[in-house]
Order: C-alpha cells, then sequence, then structure tokens
C-alpha cells in the first residue's frame, strides 16, 4: 500500500467521522448510528473510498490498541455500588453467558444457515453488549439510576469474555485446540491472567500518578504516562496470550480509576477525549469493511436470526436474571431492548474472518456478514428508539435530580433528552 493510498484512508475515515459527529451534535441522532451509517457510505457497501484491509496486519495492531483505550476508559468510569447493582450486572453476566450462547448457536444454525462450529463462534462474537455503543447512549439519553450503571457494567464485563472465549472457538474450528477441557483452560488462563496483569499495571500506574501533583502543567505527562503503560501492558499482555489483552485493559482502568478517587476525574476527562477519537475512528473504519454482498445472501433468514436475539433471547435472559431484584416492569423493558453491539464485535468479525478465508473454512464470508447484520440492525433500531423509549417508560433523570414523569411529553421528547444530556455532559459522547 502507497504512503499516498495510507493517508487518504485515514483522511476520509477521520473526516467522516466528524462529519458523523457533527450531525449527531445538530441533530440529536445517536452519534454511534450516523458514525456505522458513515463507514457504510464510504467502504465496499457505498463509494469505495475506504478499504480496511489495505492495512494488512496493521488492522489488528490499530484497532486493539484504539479497543484497548476504550475499555481502559469504561473501567476508569466503572462504579457499582455494594448493593444490588454490583449482583445484578454480575446476574445479568452469568445468566446471558448461558441463555444467549445456546439462543445464539440455535439461532445462527437454523435460521441463518451457518454450520454447527460457526454458528457457535457468532454466538460468542455477538454474546455482549458493546461498551463503544451503550456508554454514549446512557450518557446521551441521562439514564435513572441504577440502570445506566448496569448496562454499562454488563458490556465491560461481557465483552472480554466474549472476544476470549469467541477466539478459543474458533482455535476449535481450525483445530488448533483439542476437545472442550482445552478450550475451558484457555479461557480461564487468558481472562484470569489478564486480570492479574491489567490489576498489576494499573497498581503501578497508580502509584506513579499519585506521586505527581494535579494540576495544569502535569496533565500531559499524566496522559503520556497512562497512554504509555497501557499501550505497553496490551501488547505486552497479546504477546504472552492472545485476548487476554481485552480484560487486562478493562482490570487496569478499574484499578486506578478506584486508587486515584479524587485524582481520577481530572484523568478521565483526558482519556475520555482520546477514547471518543477512538470511536470516531473505528467505527467508519470497520464499518466500511461490510459489503452487501456479504448480507444479500443471508435473506429474510439472516434478519429472523438477528431479531430473535433481540426480541426472545435478550428478554428470556434478562427476566431470568433479574426474577426477584425488585426491578419494575419498566426497567427490566429498557434493560431487555437496550442492547447494541460495537467495535469489538466488529473488529472481531473483521479478523476471524481474514483467518477463516486463509485456512479454507467455507462459510467466513456468511459468518462476518451475519455479524454485521447484528450490528447494523441492533445500533440502528435500538440507537433510534431507546431515547425515545425511556422518555416513555419515565426513566431519564432530569437536570434537577428528579425522574421525568413516566408517558410525558417532555420525557418522550428526543429533543429534550438529547437537550438535558448535552447539559449534564458538556463536550461528551
Amino acid at each position: 500500500m502507497t504512503p499516498e493510498r495510507l493517508g487518504l484512508l485515514w483522511g476520509v475515515t477521520v473526516f467522516a467521522g466528524a462529519i458523523a459527529q457533527a450531525l449527531a451534535w445538530l441533530t440529536g441522532l445517536p452519534g454511534v448510528v450516523l458514525l456505522l451509517s458513515a463507514g457504510l457510505l464510504i467502504g465496499r457497501a457505498g463509494l469505495g473510498l475506504v478499504e480496511p484491509l489495505d492495512l494488512g496486519d496493521g488492522l489488528e495492531t490499530v484497532v486493539g490498541l484504539f479497543v484497548s483505550l476504550v475499555l481502559f476508559d469504561g473501567g476508569l468510569n466503572l462504579r457499582l455500588p455494594a448493593d444490588g447493582t454490583r449482583q445484578a450486572v454480575l446476574r445479568i453476566t452469568g445468566v446471558r453467558l448461558l441463555v444467549a450462547l445456546v439462543g445464539g448457536l440455535l439461532l445462527a444454525h437454523g435460521l441463518a444457515g451457518l454450520d454447527w462450529p460457526l454458528a457457535a463462534v457468532f454466538s460468542a462474537i455477538v454474546l455482549a453488549t458493546g461498551p463503544t455503543v451503550v456508554n454514549p447512549l446512557v450518557r446521551q439519553i441521562g439514564l435513572r439510576a441504577p440502570l445506566g450503571e448496569v448496562l454499562e457494567g454488563e458490556g465491560l464485563v461481557l465483552e472480554p469474555i466474549g472476544a476470549v472465549l469467541a477466539l478459543l472457538l474458533l482455535e476449535l474450528v481450525l483445530g488448533n485446540l483439542h476437545g472442550w477441557r482445552e478450550l475451558a483452560l484457555g479461557l480461564l488462563l487468558r481472562l484470569g491472567g489478564g486480570v492479574l496483569l491489567g490489576a498489576a499495571a494499573g497498581g503501578l500506574l497508580s502509584v506513579v500518578l499519585q506521586r505527581l501533583p494535579v494540576e495544569p502543567r502535569t496533565e500531559p505527562l499524566r496522559l503520556q504516562l497512562t497512554l504509555g503503560t497501557l499501550f505497553l501492558m496490551f501488547t505486552g499482555a497479546e504477546q504472552v496470550l492472545a485476548e487476554s489483552g481485552l480484560p487486562a485493559a478493562v482490570a487496569a482502568g478499574v484499578v486506578v480509576g478506584r486508587r486515584l478517587e479524587s485524582e481520577a476525574a481530572e484523568l478521565d476527562a483526558l482519556i475520555r477525549q482520546l477514547a471518543q477519537l477512538a470511536i470516531t475512528m473505528l467505527f467508519p473504519l470497520l464499518a466500511a469493511d461490510v459489503s452487501f454482498a456479504q448480507l444479500s445472501p443471508l435473506g429474510w433468514g439472516g434478519v429472523a436470526c438477528v431479531l430473535a436475539l433481540m426480541l426472545v433471547v435478550r428478554p428470556l435472559a434478562i427476566s431470568l436474571a433479574t426474577w426477584g431484584m425488585g426491578f419494575s416492569l419498566q426497567q427490566q423493558t429498557l434493560l431487555s431492548w437496550l442492547a447494541p453491539r460495537g467495535i469489538v464485535t466488529a473488529a472481531v468479525a473483521s479478523l476471524f474472518a481474514i483467518r477463516l478465508e486463509q485456512a479454507g473454512v467455507v462459510g467466513a464470508g456468511r459468518l462476518q456478514g451475519l455479524v454485521f447484520l447484528t450490528i447494523l440492525l441492533t445500533v440502528g433500531l435500538q440507537g433510534l428508539s431507546a431515547g425515545p423509549l425511556a422518555g416513555w417508560l419515565g426513566l431519564i433523570q432530569e437536570a434537577d435530580g428528579e425522574p421525568a414523569a413516566e408517558g410525558s411529553e417532555a420525557a418522550a421528547d428526543p429533543a429534550a433528552i438529547v437537550a438535558a444530556a448535552v447539559e449534564q455532559q458538556p463536550g461528551g459522547e
């Protein structure tokens, strides 16, 4: 790839993402929806200006580093009180791990026509809701507690689990693993090793940052030390155990956020801007990899598969997980509906499709197409409807701290939702 072509790829991608964010700010539409649309426009499905595969092996590196930044930012902001919120996140994580895996496997095979091994890989890839989509939506809408914390916590916990599990299932399909026992051991090793490495790196970074005075002149140095530690930790973890860098990034963010306490706010303001830039660049880049040639063979069976995941599997898992926990019907309804997939899902699908095609596995394109169809439908339908639905259900926190009246006109007005969110989150997503 020529330097000119590489420069054009990044120039078009960043410009398209910036225009999408500007339109989101002007119209009040969810930014993730417009970022995804921008990627489709500039990529294979549209003008053909951006071809992510031109990056070669660099695509995996760039995506990995950017995703680690986003997950670190999520861990830095993760606050789960010791009450029922933490229990809800753990129960939803456990129940969805079982129900969504089995449901996705059966639906992908029965409705979308994937063979059993690829259906299992698909089920693991789309297991988690994406923090890169959920967190900006939660902040934009201004959900009443504890819904925002539950949704953000679920995504941050399940995202690395789903990515690691999908990788191990892929290795099983390719014959690099032998049996379910090796798969289970590999999952525990990568998750446990990643968490330990991330906790150690986060603890070391916290000690260093605590020794620096919190003042404007030290902010650039704090940011540089954080990024240097994060990227070195992520790449080191990936060298030792593939996919262990994702749980390491989350664990490092949680440790830094808890140990710095008051200082975390200043660091978070810097990291959040970079995380938002990563989202602005990655979403159009990965969406540009989608072509209608991958989606069209799936037909209505693929659409039915994704809709069943949204309307049957997710509500069933939420109902079982929140049974007897005191969640109202309105809260359960929103938790059941809001489950968009994000950047990690898209990145894993793109990279796995390349490996499967190189290995000569039939159906790699259908797998990638079904994953991106899941992203398109969940981000599009749920991203556009989440705000009005939350307002109609009376689950939006007003600027004065009181919940909006259920079913009120102001609560259901998307413009009012966005205005309140912008007022509460200056410069946020």
